[in-house]
């Protein structure tokens, strides 16, 4: 079984306790979550939770199926690198003095993207996006400077072939029974049941 890295996106409502539940069936697989971001999706009152794992694709569908049973979530997928748009945005703290004094270090940040967005006289902090392997290579370019700290963000992602969730949604609306007439031969025509 070859482990690669997956993207499970979740489609919830937001509900006290489901991330507990997701996290506990990670854990009974003894399965290591890599990344998460739970957001607002693109229905109101329904959350996004993006998951990035490294495990063999059986798992990963095993894991998905069992996500999906729980009573609040609408919808889970499961997609490799190549089927998704992803990225992380990571920031990073240097020494002013450091930035200020060094041309190639401002050279450096925009080769990568970078930009600052709080600079204090006693340090900067630069913000960018991209893929790890790019917010890595940054953190190794800085470490010379003087770099204080660093963070990134878990990653954010959108399925290449999909519509979106919205019009899966009314997929599955037009799915849905309509209500049932329910005949009782002790009900006269206008008194007829109704049900779901």
């Amino acid at each position: 079984m070859n482990k690669q890295e997956f993207t499970i996106t979740v489609y919830t409502e937001n509900q006290i306790g489901l991330l507990n539940r997701i996290a506990i069936i990670f854990s009974r697989r003894k399965v290591n979550i890599e990344s998460m971001n739970t957001s607002p999706s693109e229905i109101e009152g329904i959350h996004r939770f993006t998951l990035v794992i490294n495990e063999s694709e059986e798992m990963v569908s095993k894991i998905a199926r069992q996500i999906e049973k729980q009573v609040e979530v609408l919808k889970v997928y499961y997609n490799n690198d190549s089927e998704i748009v992803w990225q992380e945005l990571a920031l990073y703290k240097v020494p002013t003095s450091e930035v200020a004094e060094k041309v190639q270090v401002e050279r450096l940040l925009r080769q990568y993207g970078a930009r600052a967005i709080v600079i204090r006289n006693d340090y900067t902090v630069f913000e960018t996006t991209g893929h790890r392997e790019e917010t890595d290579a940054l953190i190794k370019v800085l470490e010379p400077y003087g770099l204080i700290e660093f963070v990134r963000s878990a990653r954010i992602a959108i399925i290449k072939n999909s519509k979106g969730f919205h019009e899966k949604l009314k997929e599955f609306e037009a799915m849905a029974p309509g209500p049932e007439l329910v005949e009782n031969e002790y009900l006269n025509e206008r008194d007829k049941v109704f049900t779901m």
